[in-house]
């Protein structure tokens, strides 16, 4: 299993890039301009089409990140394992509950709204999407920022 720690790195690595990555490009650099440029019939049919990309990645990361963690934290023993460990996997399992809620309800109730061409039910569903996400990727970034940092910090 240690001959494979390398690749179970990469994998949590590289989801997390993907995931966290992903939610601050369409929360920070996406959200700003489609509001600006776009009228709500295209904005949420842009957003629906966004998400139908994205949300894919998504379910892989939700599955590839707790796979490599554990396969990273097994190894290592949970007696052994830095207390920060633990914070990332609370706070990745918030994260998938998160995630979990905003495809399974708001996701759903825009494209439905969008399929009917229903525009004031869409930007409700799209703001219920926007507050969660930027939830998910503060989230993110305190994780991370703990994760990282947290060897450093006195225990």
């Amino acid at each position: 299993m240690a001959a494979f720690y390398p690749v179970f790195l990469l994998l949590h690595i590289a989801s997390v890039v993907a995931w966290v990555g992903g939610m601050f490009f369409a929360y920070m650099c996406l959200r700003p301009v489609a509001a600006q440029l776009l009228e709500p019939p295209l904005r949420l049919r842009l957003w629906r089409d966004v998400f139908a990309r994205f949300f894919p990645w998504v379910w892989g990361a939700i599955v590839l990140i707790p796979v490599s963690g554990m396969s990273i934290l097994i190894p290592v023993g949970v007696d052994n394992a830095p207390s920060r460990w633990f914070w990332m996997l609370r706070a990745g399992t918030v994260m998938i509950a998160i995630y979990l809620y905003v495809f399974f309800v708001p996701y759903r109730a825009l494209r439905k709204a969008v399929a009917a061409s229903d525009w004031k039910a869409g930007g409700a569903a799209l703001g219920r999407i926007r507050r969660w996400v930027g939830i998910n990727t503060i989230i993110g970034f305190v994780t991370i920022a703990i994760v990282t940092l947290g060897r450093y910090l006195p225990s």
